[in-house]
């Protein structure tokens, strides 16, 4: 089911999470520093969003270029599904079938499963113990594999997500 709510909020993140668009759309409620709040009404959808600060990818041990759509790390929320803090990361591309996501929080390694172009935590309690430690971390470093065998490292700034976690979840509540 968490995989459901995910892809429906594809098109919107999709259409939301450029630099461009975000400064333009109505529904982007408020920024923290290098995170945005972004709410929806029809369901109530409320979430904390961010773009890396850096990219790379690599095929063979060499850096190369890859086209990648939206590249983006956020946490979710629906109250209609009792969906709270809901990690989620989307990459860009399809994932490499059989292979986990290593999210890196300043030296803690946690595992994300991978479902096409989207990976999450394996549980709502793994959910949590991320979400703390993004509170308390500077950076995130997501590391992946494609399908066609490219490893990317996105690396993350987790300056403001406190604040922004805080805002999607209270616009959220209730």
């Amino acid at each position: 089911m968490l995989k459901t709510l995910i892809s429906s909020t594809a098109c919107i993140l999709g259409l939301l999470c450029s630099n461009a668009s975000a400064q333009e759309t109505s529904n982007r409620a408020s920024t923290h520093d290098d995170w945005s709040v972004f709410v929806e009404s029809n369901p109530k959808e409320c979430w904390a969003v961010t773009a890396p600060k850096e990219t790379v990818n690599k095929r063979d041990g060499s850096v190369v270029t890859v086209r990648r759509s939206k590249i983006l790390l956020f946490v979710f929320h629906r109250p209609s599904d009792n969906v709270k803090g809901q990690v989620a990361f989307t990459g860009g591309y399809p994932f490499a079938k059989g292979r986990s996501i290593a999210l890196d929080l300043d030296g803690v390694i946690y595992d994300l499963t991978a479902d096409g172009e989207w990976a999450w935590p394996p549980s709502p309690a793994d959910d949590e113990k991320i979400i703390a430690s993004m509170k308390r971390g500077a950076k995130a470093v997501v590391t992946a594999q494609s399908e066609r065998g490219t490893v990317t490292k996105d690396t993350f700034s987790l300056t403001g997500f406190t604040a922004a976690v805080k805002a999607a979840e209270k616009r959220c509540a209730g």
